[in-house]
């Protein structure tokens, strides 16, 4: 009755084995050698000098936020980036393809233009 559940065990072990044998061996065979600089914390790009509870500077999350908003126009670009010799080559949306891009990438540049004057790109 249990026969059928073999291979899913055998599956598991497997999963297991190959997410944790890497570790383990990393822990075993990998040089360990403290030092202050290795064991001190680092978040958020700042150095530990006061409380946790500290309020972090604006502006390394608006670095970071227009960061992916410039990481996720590559994602709509790509897709149309590989069909435009289909859009190219089709001319009932030569103009539409053309002219959809065209917008796109418009409201983009807007958006870049106001950031920078806004002074969202210096960084001090």
């Amino acid at each position: 009755m249990l026969e059928g559940y073999f291979p899913v065990l055998v599956f598991i072990l497997f999963g297991l084995a190959f997410g944790c044998v890497p570790v383990l061996l990393g822990w075993l065979v990998g040089p360990s050698r403290p030092d202050a600089e290795k064991l001190s914390a680092f978040e958020c790009g700042f150095e530990p000098f006061e409380d946790a509870r500290m309020k972090f500077d604006v502006r390394y999350y608006l670095i970071a936020i227009i960061f992916i908003l410039f990481d996720l126009e590559i994602a709509f670009l790509l897709p149309w980036a590989t069909i435009f010799s289909e859009i190219v080559n089709t001319p009932e949306i030569k103009l539409f393809g053309f002219i959809e891009m065209m917008v796109f990438i418009g409201i983009l540049v807007i958006g870049y233009v106001y950031a920078w004057a806004k002074g969202a790109l210096e960084w001090e």
